[in-house]
Order: structure tokens, then C-alpha cells, then sequence
């Protein structure tokens, strides 16, 4: 049986661990436009960042280049069984929020990691998922 839980770690530590995933989905939260960049294949171009202008040299980013950049902190939704949730708990590199729905407010080193994205003191998890569902849709928690 899977379940579905949010975490805070790196792109480079989500790759890591990316093969033992149902599902997962994220947003790179070390970047000032958080909009443009949102969890995509490696190589594929990210979505609402245009290339220059048409004809140009440049191309779009793409998740390469976002890896390039060096090693960005991302908020990652993550679907698995409950082996590989329980293993990420002890992981040092992800850092687990709250269960969705427990009322329980993040902790505050991950409200300073998503407040630049508009994520207020005392925010629950559920909140910062609704917050980053208008950049990510997929990222909004549902029951079902």
C-alpha cells in the first residue's frame, strides 16, 4: 500500500531515492522564480520558461541546467510504500513535514525555506501544500 507524504531535501538526494518512488513531484525552492521552475524530467524544458527569442542561440533551462546550478533545496510530494516513508524519516537529507491533515505546524526551519514563497509563520503542511498548488498543481493534497 502507498502513501502520500511532503518533504523538504535537495534535487540531488531526490535522485538519489527517486528509482524506490511510486510518484513524486516537487518545486525547487532556491530560486527567485520559483514559477518557472517546477519538477521536470531531467532534460526536459521547464515549464513557463521561454527561450529568448525565436532563431536565438539559447535555448529554455531544462532540469539539467537547474542541476548545473549546483544543488537546490526542493519541496517534494512523495508516493511510496510505507518501507521507503519510514526509511526517509531517518534519512538526514529529507527533512519530513507534518501529516496534511494533523494540524501540526511545520517546523520553523522549514517555514524559513518556504517563506520567500509566501508560506506565513505557523503555517501547517496543508497550508504550504494549497501555497504551492498555484505553482505546481499536483502538489495540493487530495484524498482518495
Amino acid at each position: 500500500m502507498t502513501g502520500k507524504a511532503y518533504y523538504i531535501t535537495t534535487l540531488a538526494d531526490w535522485q538519489r531515492h527517486a528509482a524506490r518512488f511510486a510518484n513524486s513531484h516537487f518545486v525547487v525552492l532556491d530560486t527567485p522564480a520559483p514559477s518557472a521552475v517546477v519538477g521536470a524530467p531531467l532534460g526536459a524544458p521547464l515549464p513557463g520558461v521561454m527561450a529568448e527569442e525565436k532563431g536565438a542561440a539559447s535555448s529554455a533551462p531544462t532540469g539539467d541546467d537547474v542541476v548545473a546550478e549546483g544543488n537546490p533545496r526542493i519541496l517534494v510530494l512523495i508516493e511510496a510504500d510505507e518501507g521507503v516513508h519510514l526509511s526517509l524519516e531517518d534519512e538526514p537529507a529529507f527533512e519530513p513535514l507534518p501529516h496534511p491533515l494533523a494540524q501540526k505546524p511545520i517546523s520553523d526551519a522549514a517555514q524559513a525555506a518556504l517563506a520567500p514563497h509566501g508560506v506565513a509563520p505557523g503555517a501547517t503542511t496543508f497550508d504550504a501544500a494549497e501555497t504551492f498548488a498555484r505553482i505546481h498543481p499536483l502538489l495540493k493534497h487530495r484524498v482518495f
